[in-house]
């Protein structure tokens, strides 16, 4: 059996990959940071700042990122902003990350053992330095398996953004089965790409996920009840 496929494509195929990177990379910082932000906004002591956070949270989550794509790219030109596919795309899932992983931490930072916060009050540290000192080096530990395995999520998530135009993998694939009409084969290749990019964070997830327990189980076998951890 012979096709048209040839090293151009594939060529095209790894640029496009290259993209996919790039984008879930830029997702994955600039969301997290803003999404820091909202964790600890979250768990902030002002009823206000909780209760703004929430409903972007809850706004966020509850719609599509799709339709998320759409009113960036297609609504900001309406309101006189034009912007080019990559800032659309990447505008787009910093809010869509940003919301997923502040949830996940700020539910991190309130796992930490309620003790933990106690005893850091008892020595009479500010809230700064109890959610520097102590509270966010446990939580990060207890964060780091679920925010790897997100990031397969954001990974996969980029095909989205080919429908603002923005030549990721799946949009490459798509342009090539357009002008190949091999859609089995081209679309084997584009799966086997995404299942090489996402397969080992999963594992790195799931081994993260095994040690942590482990962890933490010989954390609570050596260390009493109510006793400060600065570790």
């Amino acid at each position: 059996m012979t096709t048209g496929l040839n090293a151009n494509h594939l060529l095209f195929l790894l640029q496009g990959a290259a993209w996919t990177i790039g984008l879930s990379l830029i997702a994955f910082i600039g969301g997290g940071l803003l999404g820091m932000v909202v964790a600890l906004c979250r768990v902030s002591p002002l009823k206000s700042v909780r209760l703004a956070t929430g409903t972007y949270v809850q706004l966020v989550q509850g719609t599509p990122l799709m339709v998320i794509l759409f009113m960036t790219f297609f609504g900001l030109p309406a309101l006189g902003l034009k912007i080019s596919p990559l800032t659309a795309a990447s505008a787009s899932l910093l809010v869509y990350v940003s919301a997923y992983l502040g949830e996940i931490w700020r539910g991190c930072i309130l796992s930490v053992p309620r003790a933990q916060w106690e005893a850091a009050e008892c020595l009479a540290l500010t809230r700064a330095q109890r959610m520097r000192k102590v509270v966010l080096p446990q939580a990060i530990r207890i964060a780091t398996p679920p925010t790897v395995g997100f990031m397969v999520q954001i990974v996969k998530n980029t095909s989205l953004a080919s429908v603002v135009g923005f030549v990721e993998l799946a949009r490459a694939g798509q342009i090539i089965n357009n002008s190949l009409f091999e859609p089995f084969l081209v679309y084997l290749i584009i799966a086997a790409v995404y299942f090489a990019l996402c397969y080992p964070l999963s594992r790195w997830s799931r081994r993260l996920e095994s040690r942590s327990a482990r962890a933490q189980e010989a954390r609570s076998l050596s260390t009493p009840p109510g006793q400060l951890s600065l570790t």
